[in-house]
C-alpha cells in the first residue's frame, strides 16, 4: 500500500501583516484626519488608488502606453450618474452602493467594443490609437449634451432610496467608507489578477511578444483580455467618483485626466504593484494641497517629473525597493551621509527654485499688489536686484554641490552593488 504524500504551500506571512495593515489604513484613516480637507483628500486618493492600479495593468504589466484611459473610467462616471437620475426619479432600483458597479460594466463594455480596435496593434500605434481615440469622445461629449450634460455636465443627489441600516451616504464619512471597502477589494482583485495565468502571459507580452506567438500564444488577445479588465476597474473609480461628487463633466473623459494617470503611475513607479498606489496618492496631494499652495503648482510638478525621469526612472516604489534590498544586505547605514548630503543640497536647490518662480508669478500675476511678496514666511522684494542675484547664486551654488554629492553617491553606491555580488557568491560557494 502506497502512502499518499501531500504538500501545501506556505502561508506567506510578510503578505498577510501588509494586507491587514492596508485594511487597518483604510479604517482608521478617517478617525485621525477629522477635516473636512482631509477627509475630501481620503476620499479621492480611494478613488484614485483604484483608478491608477487599473492603468498600471495596461502599462506597467501589459507594456502598453495609453493615451485615452480616462475614457473608461469617465464613461463610467456617466453611465452611473444616469442610473442614479433613474433611480431618484423613482424609475429604477438600483441600491447606491452598487452604482460603483454599474460603471464599472459601462467601463468593461466600452473597452471590449474599442479594446478590439486599439489592441490590434501595440507600441507606438497603440499610443497613437488611443490618443484619437481619447480627444474622438471628448469632442463627443461636446456634441452629444443629451448624455454628457454639455459644459454644465450631469448633476445628481446620491441620497435617493430607503436607507439600508440606517445609512444614507449623505454624510462624507459614509461615502469615504464606501470608497475603502471598494479601493481595498479592488486593490485585493488587482492583485490577485497578477498571479493568474493571463497576469504571467501578459507579462511575458510585454517582455518578449515574439516568443509568446511562438510558443502558441495569440498576443493580440492577451492585451485585449487585459484591456477589458483595465477598463472594468477603471469604471468602477468613475462611479465612485459619481456618488463622491454628484456631478460628473466633460472633463472625467479629457485628455488632462488621462495624462495625470499616466504622470502619476509613472512617478508612483510602474514596475512594482504598490507604485500606482503611491502616485495615486501623490497625485490627490498635488492636484488638492499643492495647486492650493501655488499657482505655480504645475510647473512644480514638470520640475519634479524631469528629476525623476533623469535621476529615479523607476519612481518612487524604485527607489523604496532598492534601499530595502541595502537594507536586506545590511549596507544601508553605508549611505546615510550621502543622503542627509543629498537631502541637503537639493533643499537648497529647490529653495532657489521656488523664490525664482513665485517672483515670475508674482510679477506676472500680482503685479497691481506691489513688488513685495511673502515665501516661507520671509518679505521678499521682486524689484530689488539683490533678491535675483542672491536666488541666482543660490540656485547655482546648490545645483554645483548636489552634483558632486550625487557623482559621490553613484560611486558609493556602484561600491555596495560589488559588495552585494561578492556576498551572493560567497554564499552560494558555501
Amino acid at each position: 500500500m502506497t502512502d499518499k504524500m501531500y504538500t501545501f504551500r506556505p502561508v506567506n506571512v510578510g503578505r498577510i501583516v501588509l494586507w491587514t495593515l492596508f485594511a487597518l489604513v483604510l479604517l482608521v484613516a478617517p478617525k485621525v484626519f477629522t477635516s473636512s480637507l482631509s477627509m475630501t483628500m481620503l476620499t479621492q486618493m480611494g478613488i484614485a488608488i483604484i483608478a491608477c492600479l487599473s492603468y498600471n495593468m495596461l502599462l506597467g504589466q501589459g507594456g502598453m502606453l495609453s493615451f485615452g484611459h480616462a475614457v473608461y473610467s469617465g464613461l463610467g462616471s456617466f453611465a452611473a450618474i444616469h442610473v442614479l437620475n433613474k433611480v431618484a426619479d423613482g424609475a429604477w432600483s438600483v441600491p447606491v452602493s452598487l452604482l460603483p458597479l454599474v460603471g464599472g460594466l459601462a467601463g468593461l463594455l466600452v473597452a471590449a467594443l474599442l479594446g478590439a480596435l486599439t489592441t490590434k496593434k501595440s507600441g507606438t500605434i497603440f499610443a497613437m490609437i488611443t490618443l484619437g481615440i481619447g480627444e474622438l469622445v471628448f469632442s463627443m461629449s461636446l456634441m452629444l449634451p443629451e448624455f454628457f450634460g454639455g459644459e454644465g455636465g450631469i448633476a445628481s443627489n446620491r441620497v435617493v432610496g430607503e436607507p439600508f441600516l440606517g445609512i444614507t451616504f449623505g454624510p462624507e464619512t459614509e461615502v469615504y467608507y464606501l470608497i475603502a471597502v471598494y479601493t481595498f477589494v479592488c486593490t485585493v482583485l488587482m492583485f490577485a489578477f497578477t498571479h493568474t495565468p493571463l497576469g504571467r502571459m501578459l507579462n511575458a507580452v510585454r517582455d518578449n511578444p515574439e516568443r509568446v506567438e511562438f510558443i502558441g500564444y495569440d498576443t493580440q488577445r492577451v492585451r485585449f483580455f487585459a484591456f477589458m479588465i483595465a477598463g472594468f476597474f477603471a469604471g468602477i473609480a468613475g462611479g465612485l467618483y459619481t456618488i463622491n461628487f454628484e456631478i460628473v463633466t466633460a472633463e472625467v473623459v479629457g485628455a488632462h485626466r488621462s495624462g495625470a494617470y499616466l504622470l502619476f503611475t509613472f512617478l508612483g513607479g510602474a514596475l512594482f504593484f504598490f507604485g500606482p498606489i503611491i502616485g495615486a496618492v501623490m497625485m490627490v496631494l498635488a492636484t488638492v494641497l499643492l495647486s492650493e499652495m501655488t499657482k505655480a503648482w504645475l510647473l512644480y510638478l514638470g520640475i519634479f517629473f524631469l528629476v525623476m525621469v533623469m535621476y529615479a526612472p523607476g519612481g518612487v516604489s524604485g527607489l523604496i525597493m532598492m534601499n530595502l534590498r541595502l537594507a536586506a544586505y545590511g549596507m544601508l547605514r553605508r549611505l546615510w551621509t550621502s543622503y542627509l548630503a543629498l537631502a541637503g543640497t537639493l533643499l537648497v536647490v529647490l529653495t532657489a527654485v521656488g523664490v525664482i518662480v513665485e517672483m515670475i508669478y508674482h510679477i506676472k500675476l500680482n503685479e497691481a499688489m506691489g513688488p513685495e511678496m511673502t515665501f516661507m514666511g520671509a518679505t521678499i522684494n521682486t524689484q530689488g536686484a539683490d533678491a535675483w542675484v542672491g536666488a541666482t547664486f543660490l540656485l547655482i551654488t546648490g545645483v554645483g554641490l548636489f552634483e558632486l554629492v550625487r557623482r559621490q553617491f553613484v560611486h558609493q553606491w556602484s561600491q555596495i552593488q560589488e559588495d552585494i555580488e561578492a556576498e551572493n557568491l560567497r554564499r552560494q560557494m558555501h
